[in-house]
């Protein structure tokens, strides 16, 4: 049987990370670049956005968790943040019909009760549609942070000890695990960022302890599935020992 021409590019020696996270940054810079106002940058991230899922669904990626809106945009211009938040709830309304089709679940990670309630909403709505989906998760960081997500953690925590239900002695990794917004996922194996900085800027701090890191100098609204494709093979070229040695971890293999 011939292999079609769009799979061929797809070694078996290919090791496709279960979930990655991707920063999806230069939505402005593409747009400054090319005379156009920032709000198409971010229009255009959009189209992004869908052939990145399109591909995630074809590598059999079983997560992808893109960051869409952090904490500290809260203090961009006005204008452009309801135009983000009224481009957001276009988007939930209009992709999740075709979301749904393909068998992809909705989450949202984050500050959520920040959003506009008309936001807050078209989110519900779209997370209870999608919630029985089996294929790849689709988790969009909204009006978040790590180190946001970090103190509402503790504060939980710190709830629990006081009351009783939660012991010092039992205070464990897998405990601050288990109270960030992140609980029902893995970790992220590979953490992208796109248009050419290399920082994570408060975007998974713990849970991407151990992921590997991937900074593309393609503006996000120019990112698609060559470009994730060129990442999953950078991270199929890495070894990741997780603390131990080459030695230890060829003989596990």
């Amino acid at each position: 049987m011939t292999t079609p021409s769009h799979l061929a590019d797809l070694s078996p020696e290919l090791r496709i990370p279960e979930h990655v996270a991707i920063i999806m940054d230069g939505n402005g810079r593409w747009a400054k670049q090319r005379g156009l106002p920032r709000t198409d940058g971010h229009i255009q991230g959009q189209e992004a956005l869908r052939e990145t899922l399109r591909a995630a669904v074809e590598f059999g990626i079983h997560f992808l968790t893109v960051y869409a809106f952090s904490s500290e945009n809260w203090s961009r211009p006005q204008e452009e943040v309801e135009a983000l938040m009224s481009l957001l709830v276009s988007a939930i309304h209009s992709e999740t019909p075709e979301l749904h089709k393909q068998d992809i679940r909705i989450r949202a990670i984050g500050d959520i009760a920040r959003l506009p309630e008309n936001a807050q909403q078209a989110l519900r709505e779209s997370i209870e549609k999608t919630r029985d989906n089996k294929g790849l998760t689709l988790i969009i960081a909204l009006s978040y942070s790590s180190r946001d997500e970090l103190l509402r953690a503790t504060h939980r925590i710190a709830s629990e000890v006081a009351s009783g239900k939660l012991s010092l002695d039992e205070l464990k990794e897998e405990v601050i695990s288990r109270h960030l917004d992140t609980a029902d996922f893995p970790d992220p194996d590979l953490l992208i960022r796109t248009g050419g900085e290399e920082r994570i800027s408060n975007f998974l701090l713990w849970q991407a302890a151990y992921a590997e890191l991937f900074f593309s100098p393609i503006y996000w609204p120019d990112f698609g599935r060559e470009a994730l494709l060129d990442a999953i093979k950078a991270y199929t070229a890495r070894e990741r020992r997780f603390g131990k040695t080459s030695e230890q971890i060829q003989l596990e293999d």
